[in-house]
């Protein structure tokens, strides 16, 4: 079989990254353009760069960003914790133990069917009860929900690629179920880990829909923050665009910085042949 020009698959994906990539830059551009540069008709392509609009994030009375952004932080470092806590273990008992494999795994990736909305009233009226509102253990917990099962799925295929063999010796050398989990499991999953870890940090951060559900004012992130300068008075693009940018630079940078073991991670629960 002929193979094709690689000039052409390699110019085919350049136009098609920079086609997708078109937003992002689009934002970047009109956090650097000055009020009247970005009301200006026809739109100006060439303008003299401002840092006004990242000042006034970073600064600007009643608009706390550096809060937003540590409740951003403590919302997603502490969902990835709990998430890979909750759903190692658990898919060590489903592969290993042939505990839940059957009925339960299928039952969790089901609820990762569901539109998040179905769950939007039943956890207000929920948390309005345990006093949860406007809290980050309320975003926290709601996060646990919706990306367990992502972490479930995952790890049973992660574990599922490691040889059994391993830990049989181990239980004759004498080893507890929790010491196999802990000395010899997690080791050899911690790509695995680090994978699961890295997505779910990624879509807890990127929550808008419960952010905005039950979320007030202690518990506002970066996602619901960037809304903030849509007042009465008019829509502020500069501001919003400069708190767009600020706040898809950790993920990104995390993402950048740890892709490799995303990629090592993720190709172990690949199906070979």
């Amino acid at each position: 079989m002929k193979k094709g020009n690689p000039w052409i698959y390699t110019l085919s994906v350049t136009v098609i990254a920079f086609i997708l990539v078109i937003p992002l830059l689009n934002t970047l551009w009109t956090s650097l353009k000055t009020t009247a540069d970005i009301n200006s008709f026809p739109p100006k392509f060439l303008f003299s760069p401002t840092w006004e609009h990242y000042r006034n994030v970073l600064y600007a009375a009643g608009y706390d960003f550096p809060n937003y952004f540590r409740n951003s932080i403590l919302l997603s470092v502490f969902t990835s914790l709990f998430v890979v806590l909750i759903a190692l273990p658990s898919a060590y008992s489903m592969v290993r133990m042939n505990f839940g494999q059957r009925k339960l795994l299928p039952f969790s990736m089901s609820l990762r069917l569901f539109p998040p909305i179905v769950f939007a009233i039943p956890y207000y009226l929920m948390f309005q009860y345990l006093g949860l509102l406007d809290t980050i253990t309320g975003l926290v917990l709601i996060n646990i929900f919706l990306n367990i099962p992502l972490g479930l799925i995952l790890m049973v295929g992660f574990l599922q690629e490691l040889p059994y063999e391993i830990e049989e010796s181990a239980k004759i050398d004498g080893c507890s179920v929790y010491q196999i989990l802990w000395r010899i499991v997690l080791p050899l999953m911690a790509p695995g880990i680090a994978s699961v870890a890295i997505l779910t940090f990624i879509f807890s951060w990127n929550d808008y829909l419960f952010a905005v559900i039950i979320s007030l004012n202690k518990s506002t992130p970066v996602t619901l923050g960037s809304t903030m300068f849509i007042t009465s008075w008019g829509i502020k693009w500069g501001d919003i665009s400069a708190a767009t940018i600020l706040s898809i630079l950790p993920p990104l940078l995390f993402t950048f910085f740890a892709q490799r073991y995303l990629v090592s991670g993720l190709s172990m629960g690949a199906v070979k042949g």
